[in-house]
């Protein structure tokens, strides 16, 4: 859209981590809602929306208290919501859509929140190829610690690494987070985490290896317990972050998929002709 139809910019505002956002008050007088207690109708019904989509409504929709100008130099406090570009995409939806104004924003932020989504969808994706690869090495690692503590049998370490499982998912085993992910039994479970998720695992692999071999332990019982209380503590760490726990985040694609896709791209650059350089 051009910058003559796109007055919702000219509203945005940033915060000082370069986040942007709207406030609903500006938001409503450019949707031509005279009366604000109109416009409060629609944002309850944008935040019914963002719940209903399995979002958390608290990321979106921010109320705060503002001072606005009442003339004469006088101000008076009022409450305001701070809205993310998805809110902003919602409330829109949800809209009188009689305003031409209206119709114009429709486009405008189901063009600019596919654009978001996109642009996240890639980040997310590289985030959980990175994290997977660390995963893989340091779990490489942890086999080598516990190997040193008495963990040696593979049923053994199946057993060591349900017990870390167990810490970190609130006494769910391997079995149990796999039925959970509703995966096939050729599936990891690894391989269908988010990286939120990815990087809880990670940290309970890395510190679970260091507390091996600080404490010297050389008793397969007690790397087990060991395994379990550092699940433990992550999780706790979780909790008190008010982050959502590992059993509760959604089953995704598999890492796998990813990384073939990532390997094709890789291999048709190679095979692309170099444009910059002079034909023969």
């Amino acid at each position: 859209m051009s910058k003559e139809i796109t007055p919702f910019e000219a509203i945005r505002r940033t915060n000082p981590a370069g986040n942007e956002f709207w406030a609903s008050r500006d938001f409503a007088k450019v949707l031509g809602y005279a009366d604000y207690r109109n416009f409060q109708t629609v944002i309850e019904s944008a935040r019914t929306a963002c719940f209903n989509s399995g979002q958390r409504v608290e990321d979106h929709f921010v109320e705060v208290t503002e001072m606005i100008e009442i003339g004469k130099g006088g101000q008076r406090a009022v409450a305001t919501v701070m809205m993310s570009r998805y809110a902003c995409y919602l409330v829109i939806q949800n809209a009188d859509p009689a305003k031409e104004i209206v119709a114009q924003g429709q486009t405008y932020f189901a063009i600019q929140t596919r654009r978001q989504e996109l642009s996240d969808e890639e980040v997310e994706t590289q985030r959980r190829l990175t994290i997977r690869s660390e995963l893989r090495t340091h779990n490489s690692q942890l086999v080598d610690a516990a190997k040193d503590a008495g963990v040696i049998e593979p049923r053994d370490y199946a057993i060591f690494q349900n017990h870390g499982y167990m810490g970190l998912y609130g006494g769910l085993g391997a079995q149990d987070i796999h039925r959970r992910k509703g995966l096939k039994k050729s599936e990891h479970i690894l391989d269908h985490m988010g990286s939120t998720e990815l990087a809880a695992n990670l940290f309970r692999a890395t510190q679970a290896e260091e507390k091996l071999r600080r404490e010297k332990i050389t008793c397969k019982e007690k790397a087990y317990k060991a395994h379990r209380e550092v699940g433990a503590k992550v999780r706790r760490t979780i909790r008190e972050l008010s982050g959502t726990m590992p059993e509760e985040l959604p089953t995704v694609e598999s890492v796998k998929k990813l990384e073939s896709k990532a390997r094709k791209t890789l291999q048709d650059k190679k095979k692309k002709p170099d444009q910059t350089k002079p034909g023969k």
